[in-house]
Formats: C-alpha cells, structure tokens, sequence
C-alpha cells in the first residue's frame, strides 16, 4: 500500500507533539553515559551515594534531567534507588557475578573463535589494551590496570565483529568493575589476571585457539571464584 504523505501530519501528530522531549533525553542519555563511564573507570565505587544537589551543580544540568539519567542506569541494573535515601551505585550479590561471568565466558568464546578470521584492527586492540595495563603497572596503577583488564576482554569479544556482541560487552563493563568493587585490594585483583592476560595474548597470536578457549575458560572460572569469596567474606 503506498503512503499518502498528505496525511502524514495528522498521523505523526501524536509523535510531533513530543518533540519537545528529545532534547531532555538526550541531554539524560549524555549524562547516563558519562556517569557509566565514571563507574567502568573506577571512579564512582560501589554504595556510592548520588547526590543530586551536587550533580546537579557539576554538570549544570536539571534535577530532571538527573533524575532520567539515574532511571536509564537503574535500568540498566548499575544504581539502586532506595526510598527516602537516595540513589547509590549497585553493590552485587554473589549471584549477579556468576550470572555476569556466564555472559562475559560466552561472549568472549565467540571471539577466540572467530580470532583466525578477524579484522587485523580488531586484534591490534588486543594488543593496545594489553600494553595500557602493563603500562599501568610500572605507574603503579591498579585502578587503571583493571580498567584496561577490562578493555583487554572486551577486545577478545570484539575479535568475533559483531555489533551486538561489542553492544553487550560495553553493557558488561560497568558491571563487571562493579564486581572487582569486592576485592579491596586492587594489586592482588589484578597482578595475577595481568599475567594470565599476557598468556592469553600469547596463545591467541600463535594461534592455538583451543589451549586459549581452555585457559580463558579457567581464567573467567578463577577470577569469579575470587571475587564471590571476597564477598562471602565481607558479608560474612
């Protein structure tokens, strides 16, 4: 049936009268993701508090505008809103991290297996992330160092060029900094993945993706194992 364009103002009218509202969202989406940002980066721990008074005041942006910011990060499972308390960044329950841990192994088999056949700029990120953390270890930086641990597994998953995987992989990231937020010494988190992110390396340029599918899967295995016991321990 072809469209009479005629009638399309009165059929989008209903649409048109809402587009006051894109530039709010928007404007809510930017400060979502930058708040995201700020969790992945390790900036923003776990239990932290959002104030929206002051929020408000460092980004110049409207309590309502916050206020969606947070709704979109709520939903997307980084903040809690707790009645006559406020919003806080997400602490997660041991549950939460092996259900985000069987994510992370799935996505990332994906692209150990397509890694023969991926594009030669998506294994170059590999590399990249790689040399962050090594770099970030000789500044002393753990923080950073998980940051690019992070970056280093998101590269493995990319190696599978899926736009959906990259999507859920970035939707990961904040979550699974979330997670390292258990372990409060950020060296004994990260130097031993640090080397096993060096083997792992490894094994993907000689092409030995079967001892890699092994070892990443023993790595995602331990790393869960140590962060959920620090947990236990904490609540405990």
């Amino acid at each position: 049936m072809v469209s009479d364009e005629r009638g399309m103002t009165g059929e989008f009218s209903a649409i048109a009268a809402d587009r006051g509202r894109l530039g709010r969202t928007s404007a809510a989406q930017r400060v979502a993701e930058l708040l995201c940002e700020h969790i992945t980066e390790g900036r923003l721990a776990p239990g932290t508090r959002l104030s929206e008074e002051a929020l408000g005041e460092a980004l110049a942006v409207s309590r309502n505008t916050l206020r969606e910011a947070f709704r979109l990060l709520v939903d997307q499972r980084l903040l809690v809103h707790e009645l006559n308390r406020g919003v806080f960044v997400r602490v997660l329950r041991p549950e939460d991290v092996a259900d985000i841990f069987t994510l992370r192994l799935a996505l990332e088999l994906v692209g150990v297996r397509s890694a023969p056949h991926a594009a030669p700029q998506r294994m170059a990120a590999v590399r990249v992330a790689l040399a962050n953390a090594e770099a970030a270890e000789e500044r002393g930086d753990w923080v950073a160092v998980g940051t690019a641990d992070l970056r280093f597994h998101q590269a493995i998953a990319a190696l599978a060029g899926s736009e959906r995987i990259d999507d859920c992989m970035e939707r990961l990231l904040a979550e699974l900094r979330l997670a390292f937020g258990a372990v409060s010494d950020a060296q004994a988190l990260h130097e031993p993945f640090l080397r096993w992110n060096q083997a792992l390396a490894g094994l993907l340029e000689s092409g030995a993706r079967d001892d890699v599918e092994v070892e990443l899967t023993r790595y995602l295995d331990d790393a869960r194992r140590v962060i959920v016991n620090a947990m236990t321990e904490t609540t405990g």
